[in-house]
């Protein structure tokens, strides 16, 4: 009986945690991608305090290097890629016509039909597509949380070790120590993670805009732009950025090329899983790819893309963070 009644609790208690994370969700995401960036730019950080930058400026200047970053890849990109768009739609209208009548006349399926599905897809997508309200809310609120998300980056980089020296401050015995080492362990996998995703996301751009360069594959650059960015996204990120790159070459120049962009995809994807990650990540981040799959689809499922994001690099830290827990537990009981 009382068995029954902590199981009940237990799951009232996750139920009611379940309901304000989603209630929470934009103001978690906030934090766990501020969490995220501060860990990347921690290495910046203690170098610039090396030099005897003040906390203040060293945070700042950070900051502006990563904006500058961003800011920088998006310009040279769209420098770069914008007179291909024209030629990319003529060589998509083609690529359009020639899987057409490649479906038409390899499957039992006739002109009609098909284009009695295309009007009824475009209609679905035209009848869900988002009130401007509703959009304009949406944007504020990606706005407002950019900006808070920057605002928090900056104290975090500033006075991130003071905070977190006052939480062990009230804390006394036991508790301090193992605080600390769990506190430790969490931030160490945190950086690790985030540092390592970044590592191997560049190379996965780089191998397979390299590749897309010589299959003459049109705006090569921005799809191997997609591929980093999807690489923050374990497994889907990189399967939607690679289905992406192979409908591009599928459309423009063929199915011929098409193959050999899928090949190059799964070449870059076996290289990253079985030499990158266990070289880069080490053993710093073990999670199961099952793991990885149903916590990226909660993600999604509570925050949409932004939790997608987010959603591994929380689990690492709470596997690290508990993991740790676990073994000072058994290391300083009795007997």
């Amino acid at each position: 009986m009382t068995w029954s009644a902590c199981l009940v609790v237990v799951i009232t208690g996750l139920w009611l945690l379940g309901k304000i994370a989603v209630l929470l969700a934009p103001l978690a995401v906030a934090l766990a991608g501020t969490l995220f960036l501060a860990a990347l730019l921690d290495p910046v950080l203690l170098r610039l305090r090396r030099l005897r930058v003040p906390d203040a400026l060293a945070a700042l200047l950070s900051i502006l290097l990563l904006l500058g970053v961003l800011v920088g890849v998006g310009v040279l990109v769209w420098n770069l890629t914008a007179s291909q768009f024209g030629e990319l739609s003529q060589q998509l209208d083609q690529g359009l016509e020639r899987s057409r009548d490649f479906v038409t006349s390899s499957l039992p399926v006739t002109d009609e039909q098909l284009d009695r599905l295309v009007r009824q897809v475009r209609e679905g997508v035209s009848g869900s597509a988002p009130d401007p309200v509703a959009g304009a809310r949406t944007a504020a609120e990606v706005a407002g949380s950019l900006l808070l998300g920057l605002v928090l980056l900056f104290f975090l980089l500033k006075d991130g070790r003071a905070m977190w020296g006052w939480v062990l401050r009230r804390m006394a015995g036991p508790r301090r120590e193992l605080t600390a080492e769990a506190g430790g362990a969490g931030w160490r996998t945190l950086g690790a993670y985030s540092r390592g995703t970044m590592i191997i996301a560049a190379i996965d751009a780089l191998g397979i805009g390299l590749g897309l360069v010589l299959l003459r594959v049109p705006l090569a650059l921005p799809l191997a732009l997609i591929t980093f960015v999807g690489g923050f996204v374990p497994i889907i990120g990189a399967t939607v950025a690679g289905a992406i790159a192979v409908l591009v070459a599928l459309a423009a120049n063929g199915p011929t090329t098409a193959l050999l962009t899928l090949a190059l995809v799964i070449a870059v994807q076996q290289v990253e899983g079985n030499l990158l990650e266990p070289l880069v990540m080490k053993r710093q981040v073990q999670l199961h790819p099952a793991v990885i799959l149903v916590v990226v689809t909660a993600g999604t499922l509570i925050a949409g893309i932004a939790g997608a994001f987010v959603s591994v690099p929380i689990a690492a830290v709470t596997w690290r963070v508990l993991d740790t827990v676990q073994r000072h537990r058994a290391a300083t009981a009795p007997g």
